[in-house]
């Protein structure tokens, strides 16, 4: 574990981007004094935990002077001018290349910002670095053959999780307030969850982005809620690129009161397959039960219905859809990628057009098994991950390409059925690591989640201190 006690809440680089936003407000210091903070920070965590890609100071700290030169004038740019954001690596941004964790994809700079990393910039976000992600994001873990090994700042030993690691990591880290990730099955909520910071996984739509893709979503993590709404209005603007994309809306993001009295929340610990719940995991999401029934929320044991059958259908479908990817590559280049990946993938290309169908075909049942459950409740809450923490340097708490993602069942279903999800820090673990708890809406009741979320963070036990970087 990391040791000594945390950072004064006054640093700069711990401040969220509420409080730097009335901090620039109030001219209490500029958006230049907090990158420098930003980057100090970074610079004492990164021998130990490699969360940064395509880091550029000094492009940094030139956005930084422009935006407190904004500031002087009484002009900011947009809702986060001067606010550090750091986007994952698959997220384009102009001038960087995408690797996509892989030493085989041309290094070629990407020739614009994609949707999320638009809005962020325009806003007047400083976008300054990207982070790591693992084999084609394709992994929950911080390994990655490109990157090399993204470590949790509560415990170096252990594992981020992923795929948008070293975003999990820069917010527990404390490289600013805001960090944005992509979830296909899970991955801003289980980094979210290992890494004891917030995410949340948007309905399919809420947030353009380009390439879309069935189930991919971009998202906030971030340390508090209110930071994480504060994203959401801007993640959420229109754009064009994304033919998957909701319509616009007006909704109030800053608005998260709410009351947790009559809310039907339903309660789903177990599964029947795939890994154990550990005790320690379902002792975290019992007591979050509680806290909400105390609230005068009606709490009702729920099952999900998600089945073997249907988690295995994804499966096959990923594996067909991975190898596709990897047979345009050489012998000699799929030796570089992570052999589990490569193992894993390999039987994809045996699977007839038929099973690869119906593996596709199994994002409608669990659509329908959405729909099912949540005609009778208004929010669940579950566990994002069975396991408290594993090792930093394994693909998956059960390091099995044949078991892939037996750990990701809490997660996935909700991708396939396109409810926002968030993953929120519930308590810890007898040696003080964070165990995240879920919160799944209805399609489209994205600040509804937040509003759960958000009343939620005002009630659980006391937090403790983020770590520090090690001497």
């Amino acid at each position: 574990m990391s040791d000594g006690l945390a950072t004064t809440a006054t640093a700069l680089h711990d401040l969220s981007a509420t409080e730097l936003l009335a901090g620039y407000y109030g001219k209490q210091f500029s958006p230049s004094e907090v990158m420098e903070a930003v980057i100090a920070q970074a610079t004492r965590w990164e021998p130990h935990i490699n969360a940064l890609y395509g880091f550029d100071p000094d492009t940094a700290r030139k956005a930084a002077q422009a935006s407190t030169a904004r500031w002087a004038k009484g002009e900011p740019l947009g809702l986060l001018d001067g606010v550090p954001v750091t986007i994952k690596e698959n997220v384009a941004t102009e001038g960087v290349p995408v690797p996509l964790g892989v030493p085989i994809t041309p290094l070629t700079p990407a020739t614009a910002d994609a949707p999320p990393a638009a809005r962020l910039r325009e806003a007047g976000g400083i976008l300054w670095s990207k982070t790591t992600m693992p084999d084609f994001g394709m992994l929950s873990s911080g390994l990655s053959s490109f990157h090399g090994v993204t470590r949790n700042p509560w415990d170096v030993t252990q594992n981020t999780g992923g795929s948008s690691a070293g975003a999990g990591a820069a917010g527990a880290a404390g490289y600013g307030p805001l960090h944005l990730g992509t979830d296909i099955g899970g991955s801003v909520r289980l980094p979210a969850a290992w890494c004891g910071i917030f995410a949340l996984k948007p309905s399919l739509g809420r947030v353009p982005i380009d390439p879309p893709y069935v189930g991919r979503c971009a998202g906030p993590m971030t340390r508090t809620v209110d930071d994480a709404a504060l994203m959401m209005s801007v993640l959420s603007q229109p754009d064009g690129r994304d033919g998957m994309s909701l319509p616009p809306h007006d909704f109030d993001w800053s608005d998260l009161d709410t009351t947790l009295r009559g809310k039907r929340i339903g309660l789903l610990t177990d599964l029947g397959f795939g890994m154990a719940l550990e005790d320690e995991v379902r002792d975290v999401v019992t007591e979050a039960a509680r806290t909400f029934e105390a609230q005068g929320a009606i709490i009702e044991p729920v099952e999900l219905g998600f089945t073997r059958e249907m988690m295995d259908g994804l499966d096959n479908f990923w594996r067909a859809r991975m190898w596709s990817d990897l047979a345009l590559f050489s012998d000699e280049q799929r030796a570089k990628v992570l052999p589990y990946i490569v193992r894993w993938a390999e039987p994809g290309a045996r699977l007839t057009g038929v099973e690869v169908v119906r593996g596709f075909n199994q994002t409608m049942a669990v659509r329908a098994l959405s729909a099912k459950l949540f005609a009778g409740i208004d929010y669940l809450i579950s566990p994002v991950a069975p396991v408290v923490s594993f090792a930093a340097d394994v693909a998956s708490p059960w390091n099995d390409p044949d078991k892939p993602f037996d750990h990701i069942l809490y997660t996935v279903p909700w991708n396939m059925a396109e409810n926002p999800a968030a993953s929120i820090n519930a308590g810890y673990s007898t040696k003080g690591f964070p165990i995240g708890v879920q919160i799944v809406g209805k399609r489209f009741d994205d600040l509804g989640v937040l509003r759960v979320a958000k009343a939620f963070e005002g009630l659980r036990g006391e937090q403790k201190p983020w770590p520090v970087a090690p001497r």
